[in-house]
């Protein structure tokens, strides 16, 4: 039979404890999800800021709704770049301090649109061994050279980095996705100009959360372009609406143009889109979410540690649970969420086998009740997996 392989592969996954499954949410409030007519404290979304249900943020879109339609219409070389997409680009060049931005429709596609047009079989690239599977498949899809160095491991990049010649290209995250971690970017950048390489850096968790004005990794570590000529950040996570940019030279940004095929072949982010994402921007560099977010964190930390729990040492919103077990990490998201409290387990592949987890998230929307019935429930799940 044609084919055979989707059953057997649902199967294997399904006995290795790996089976993935969607959820439908029916709604959402104040960091309350509702699924099948149940109600659960939410620990699990990337929206860190609560950015999502800004009331700001949604009139903006309203307005660009009027103003530009509903969809853009065309990719951006055709009809599909407005003046919205133009003043976002310009915002972020302004505050970045970059000479020009690129928007895409998601960080996946910015990531690989990155690895299909820059890294050619000359180039040599070094990832992060957590780096995001975005880079990674576009990595590996490709024709460049490329080595993992262990997670942040700066000695072993550094003798990479020396043995090599030609174009180099070192790629890391700013926070990772799953551990909550941050990359010493500014000792990676001394290291990139020591050995003639380029730093590129996916913001996508730290951008909207870290910085003066919520400008992410670059503005916290004040990093020129000189010290990261790649900056990659998206929108759908601490600022609440969708889409990605890539940031870097006027040189760069035209060759992207030119030879990035998934902005060249893609329909525009809608123009109404961008117009509540500057507006979502602008709200967070003067608004107060990003201190009580700082704030939860705090509290949680605190909380968890003497309930006697190791996390790892993360001080962003990711504070991962690991459990170790795919089964283990499942039966304790499940008793988590008979005590109202909504946090999926990860499991291999999207982390390392052995490291499965829960990977609890806060918000700047929680309060320290919510926080303090999380980490009850963390307890009383522990005494009964």
């Amino acid at each position: 039979m044609a084919f055979d392989f989707i059953h057997a592969g649902l199967q294997e996954k399904q006995e290795a404890g790996y089976l993935r499954e969607r959820v439908c949410i029916e709604y959402e409030k104040d960091a309350i999800i509702c699924i099948n007519g149940e109600h659960y404290l939410n620990f699990a979304s990337n929206d860190y800021l609560g950015m999502r249900q800004h009331h700001g943020v949604l009139q903006s879109w309203v307005e660009g709704l009027a103003q530009f339609g509903g969809g853009s219409g065309a990719s951006p070389l055709v009809t599909g770049y407005t003046q919205a997409h133009c003043a976002l680009e310009s915002y972020l060049e302004e505050h970045l301090q970059r000479e020009a931005v690129l928007l895409f429709n998601s960080g996946f596609a910015a990531n690989q649109a990155i690895c299909q047009a820059l890294l050619k079989s000359d180039v040599q690239v070094f990832v992060d061994r957590y780096m995001h599977a975005s880079f990674l498949d576009g990595v590996m899809a490709g024709k460049a050279k490329f080595k993992r160095y262990n997670h942040n491991d700066k000695q072993q990049l550094s003798s990479l980095l020396a043995a090599s010649s030609g174009d180099k290209l070192v790629a890391t995250e700013g926070i990772f996705s799953m551990d909550g971690d941050a990359a010493p970017v500014r000792d990676m950048a001394e290291m990139c100009r020591q050995h003639d390489a380029w730093l590129m850096l996916d913001d996508a968790h730290g951008f909207g959360v870290f910085g003066d004005n919520g400008l992410g990794t670059v503005e916290q570590y004040q990093l020129s372009q000189q010290d990261a000529p790649l900056v990659m950040g998206t929108f759908g996570k601490a600022v609440g609406t969708a889409g990605a940019f890539v940031a870097g030279s006027q040189s760069l940004v035209e060759y992207l143009i030119n030879h990035a095929r998934h902005y060249i072949y893609s329909t525009s982010i809608p123009a109404s889109q961008a117009v509540a994402t500057l507006f979502s921007l602008t709200a967070i560099s003067t608004g107060n979410e990003r201190e009580r977010l700082k704030s939860n964190i705090a509290f949680f930390r605190e909380q968890v540690q003497q309930h006697g729990f190791d996390i790892l040492p993360s001080e962003s919103a990711i504070q991962p649970l690991i459990i170790g077990d795919p089964n283990k990490a499942m039966a304790f998201s499940a008793q988590l969420r008979q005590r109202g409290i909504w946090v999926p387990a990860i499991r291999y592949p999207t982390v390392p086998k052995g490291s499965d987890r829960l990977r609890i998230t806060l918000s700047a929307q929680h309060v320290e009740k919510d926080i303090s019935v999380l980490v009850d429930a963390l307890a009383l799940a522990r005494d009964s997996v």
